[in-house]
């Protein structure tokens, strides 16, 4: 059985008034930061906002004073975290958060969540939590422990998604696939007209986007194989436009259970019939967002065999 852990962690820095330029690093700095987390940059895509980086596992962003990134697999991403803070230190920082959800098989990581927040202790102080059941779907995240004012259009959703199944989710581990045929099923151009896409298929498949528009991104990465398929999708476009992509989603890749995270953005969703809410977890973090986490599930009433190691 063909196994990757598509489970992301992820970090978001916002800078203090002052600091330089972000973009203005350029691409080495960035692509040295990405390799402490055994990553590398495959492609990327700009605009007069943003620098949009697609990578071997997962994404980068780059604006002018933040920026986000996530890596997936067996990915150190606290170890570009720490290289970060060795140029800019704690002061620095206007607000900070490091995330990171429960994985599939949590034993292959490099890490565990109390490790990567030993390696983070020396360098910030900050809070951690976790938002969901502990023997269920979870997520776990610190911040920096400094109060901070969110702009009112801050505001982020993801939404992952689990056991994919049905005729697309057939076609993305399928032979033969390509990015047309995938762009045709995801519906992009229509969903989302004005963003710019830089995409890659990787071999034999598994598929990652990232889109942005202005200073608004959506990324994608799915990891399509069947015993242990997990799609992510995240965005800070605001809920009328986020909703109706979040709801065809759903309806393309029909995944048998799914999370729904939110920083400040109410998100309600059109789930399919049978489908449950298992888990709502909310908490009002210092640093002025209001984090939100939803486990859904619809229940298989079929008998399953045993499934080999």
């Amino acid at each position: 059985m063909m196994f990757f852990e598509g489970s992301e962690k992820k970090v978001e820095a916002v800078m203090q008034p002052g600091q330089p330029s972000l973009r203005s690093l350029g691409r080495p700095f960035w692509a040295q930061l990405v390799a402490k987390a055994n990553a590398e940059i495959l492609s990327s895509v700009h605009n007069e906002a943003c620098d949009a980086y697609l990578l071997s596992e997962s994404s980068l962003f780059v604006w002018e004073d933040r920026f986000l990134m996530l890596t997936c697999g067996t990915t150190t991403l606290v170890h570009a975290v720490t290289e970060f803070l060795k140029h800019f230190s704690e002061d620095k920082l206007a607000m900070l958060t490091y995330q990171r959800k429960n994985e599939y098989q949590a034993q292959l990581q490099k890490s565990s969540f109390s490790d990567d927040l030993a390696s983070l202790a020396p360098h910030l102080k900050g809070k951690a939590w976790r938002l969901g059941h502990l023997d269920g779907h979870h997520n776990y995240l610190f911040h920096l422990d400094r109060p901070y004012q969110p702009q009112a259009d801050d505001a982020t959703g993801e939404l992952l998604m689990y056991h994919i199944t049905g005729a697309d989710a057939e076609y993305l581990r399928s032979e033969g696939q390509t990015l047309a045929g995938i762009q045709q099923r995801m519906g992009w151009s229509q969903l989302l007209p004005q963003f710019q896409f830089d995409e890659f298929l990787f071999q034999p498949f598994g598929y990652s986007m990232n889109g942005i528009c202005g200073d608004r991104y959506v990324t994608m990465h799915i990891t399509p194989q069947e015993d242990s398929s997990y799609v992510s999708f995240e965005s800070n476009l605001e809920a009328e436009a986020l909703i109706p992509v979040l709801n065809h989603l759903l309806r393309v890749l029909k995944p048998q259970s799914y999370d729904l995270i939110s920083f400040n953005l109410p998100c309600p969703l059109a789930h399919a019939e049978g489908v449950q809410l298992i888990d709502h977890a909310e908490q009002t973090l210092d640093i002025g967002y209001r984090m939100a986490f939803q486990h859904f599930l619809l229940p298989n009433t079929q008998v399953r065999s045993a499934d080999p190691l």
